[in-house]
């Protein structure tokens, strides 16, 4: 019950039966959305079936999710998902606006957003007994897949930039996947690892090409749509929700989770969703102002290496995302990124620059009057700021050396 039927280019809107593809769209390379079946989930199941559920994790959204239950003992697999929401009132009152909220991402087991995908993608991977999963990264899909695998002792391969933050290639390696740091681009990592999974029959996960990672990525709206019913503090329509964007797959994702909920009649009102780019990796956002959905590459260059990427694999459902629900796009650099690292760290948040980046947007919003006094607001921070201590220590002055006396701590308080 409640499982896929299909899939469905995004570009040509042809329809492929569940057997017939893996990938993208071999006629034009379209991402694929899968078709869920509405009939049967609407036949044995109502939001209330999910309020009641007692599963704190994603999984609690099983009905509406293309795979099976995975089952198993309580592991970081079946951890991943229900992250907070934080009310963040000082910020809000800084901004001069009516609310705001933080659903905080670096909750889950490895620190950020990327668990949703990669759990789901290897629960798909067990279901056609793939022995090895590969993905290309920046860090953080990469730790996701090796510490989502390691927990169910499925073998992940990871190719992830050379230049990678440390402290992300070191998840990678104590989670027990296989490394390979590439002598370029993360858009380098993505094309050799798909070169090698076609050449060594590896199952994929990058994101922007395997249709599953949406589906994990999904479950964030799902927790947004089920905190606004239950806790009545807002309508769903009422919400402008900012996103940070690199490949364009988590806002298409986080729009796809609302339009399932839509289509079931479970969502009254579509939120709207602002996508957040670098202005040193804009090509979707250039997209967008231009008015077009032809995504032109750019040389990306970023502190925000999460949302670093030359040529977005998700772009045209990245741009529908915004147009499509009354949203926007927004270009911050990388100091006001920095700014927004430290303001976020004032209410008790510690977010990496790329999740920081959606809360840059939304001063940006707010001060343009695209985001007025009366809106509330949810700021989507994707990761951990223990991700990147370099980029952090670049947000905040550095503290004093003193000696290890009373009179010398006096003269610095003076």
């Amino acid at each position: 019950m409640g499982k896929f039927t299909g899939y469905r280019c995004s570009l040509c809107q042809t329809e492929y039966s569940v057997d017939e593809l893996t990938y993208t769209c071999p006629k034009d390379g379209g991402n694929l959305d899968i078709i869920l079946d509405d009939q049967d989930i609407m036949h044995h199941f109502d939001p209330q079936d999910i309020f009641r559920s007692g599963d704190q994790s994603l999984w609690r959204y099983l009905p509406l999710l293309p795979v099976d239950d995975p089952g198993g003992a309580a592991t970081p697999f079946r951890a991943a998902g229900n992250t907070p929401i934080y009310n963040v009132h000082p910020l809000a009152e800084k901004l001069g606006i009516s609310a705001l909220w933080v659903k905080d991402e670096s909750r889950n087991p490895t620190a950020s957003l990327k668990d949703r995908a990669s759990a789901i993608v290897v629960a798909r991977a067990r279901e056609i007994h793939a022995e090895v999963v590969v993905t290309a990264s920046t860090g953080n899909a990469g730790a996701a897949l090796a510490g989502m695998s390691a927990s169910i002792g499925q073998r992940a391969i990871i190719f992830a930039p050379r230049k990678a933050p440390p402290a992300k290639v070191a998840q990678l390696l104590i989670y027990g996947a296989t490394v390979y740091l590439v002598d370029g681009s993360y858009d380098d990592a993505f094309d050799l690892s798909i070169q090698a999974s076609n050449e060594f029959g590896w199952y994929c996960r990058n994101t922007g090409y395997n249709p599953f990672t949406a589906e994990g990525k999904k479950t964030a709206a799902f927790e947004i749509w089920e905190w606004a019913e239950q806790s009545k503090l807002v309508h769903q329509e009422a919400i402008s929700i900012f996103v940070p964007v690199g490949d364009g797959n988590i806002i298409s994702s986080v729009h796809k989770g609302f339009k399932d909920l839509m289509q079931l009649g479970w969502l009254r009102g579509m939120p709207r969703i602002f996508g957040v780019q670098s202005e040193g990796s804009a090509a979707i956002a250039n997209a967008y102002f231009s008015d077009t959905e032809q995504i032109t590459p750019v040389h990306a260059h970023t502190i925000a290496d999460s949302i670093s990427v030359d040529l977005p694999r998700d772009g045209v459902r990245a741009i529908r995302a915004a147009r499509e629900t009354n949203g926007g796009y927004i270009l911050v650099s990388d100091d006001e990124t920095l700014a927004a690292v430290a303001q976020l760290g004032s209410v008790g948040i510690f977010a990496e620059p790329a999740g920081a980046t959606a809360y840059a947007g939304l001063v940006k919003a707010t001060r343009s009057r695209i985001i007025n006094p009366d809106d509330h607001v949810l700021v989507l921070n994707t990761g951990s700021g223990l991700k990147d201590i370099g980029a952090a220590m670049q947000a905040v002055k550095q503290p004093p050396i003193i000696e290890p006396s009373l009179d010398a701590l006096r003269k610095l308080m003076l």
